[in-house]
């Protein structure tokens, strides 16, 4: 007998009790360009090394027309601990640029528009788009393709991020899409880690493909 697809409804209503309040971990405190700078930042780095080197980032350069004019060894040494600094400084900086130059200074609300900036890809999108905008977006990032995959989604080898998102497009409800990746981050955090889950006190056990295995 083929094995069922999980019940979405089910995992959503026990991640969203167990997660009642969950938000964005990175520190962005409503503003759209930073939340890209910050994401952009996020590349293998941790949110919460971010989050630290945020406030002497944002200290210097608050608003994206200061961020496009920055010297970029100065913007360098800055973000240097979160890792790949000359390569995200140069994209920051030149995000910022066309951030100022073409948008007025605003961070545009499409995907299109995201996906033109230096650094950006799906993930940051969706991310700007669901968190800022309101707007339905799947943000396939490491936790988001291991647990659903081993949920049973899709088969647990496929690592892709553009067919998760759009698998996961498919089966969780629009309005619920940017809290639904969220509570993953955090599912992924404190119960479903890539190595050594805690599956015997998995909430989720009773949906998921790789316990009834």
């Amino acid at each position: 007998m083929a094995n069922k697809i999980p019940d979405i409804a089910k995992i959503s209503s026990v991640l969203s009790s167990i997660y009642p309040e969950a938000v964005c971990s990175l520190d962005y405190h409503g503003d759209p360009w930073k939340l890209l700078v910050q994401a952009r930042l996020s590349a293998q780095c941790t949110d919460e090394r971010v989050n630290i080197v945020s406030v002497p980032l944002f200290e210097r350069y608050p608003d994206a027309e200061s961020m496009a004019d920055a010297d970029l060894e100065e913007l360098e040494s800055i973000i240097r601990p979160c890792g790949l600094f000359r390569t995200k400084a140069a994209s920051c900086r030149e995000m910022s640029r066309i951030i100022c130059t073409t948008y007025g200074g605003k961070v545009p609300d499409d995907m299109e528009s995201l996906l033109s900036l230096p650094g950006v890809g799906r993930k940051i999108a969706n991310l700007v788009l669901g968190d800022v905008f309101g707007k339905p977006g799947i943000v396939a990032d490491t936790h988001c393709i291991r647990i659903n995959g081993r949920l049973g989604f899709y088969p647990e080898d496929l690592k892709d991020p553009f067919k998760v998102e759009k698998t996961l497009d498919k089966i969780v409800p629009k309005k619920e899409q940017a809290l639904y990746c969220h509570r993953m981050v955090l599912f992924g955090r404190e119960y479903c880690m890539a190595r050594n889950p805690r599956c015997s006190e998995c909430p989720l056990s009773q949906e998921c493909l790789r316990n009834k295995k």
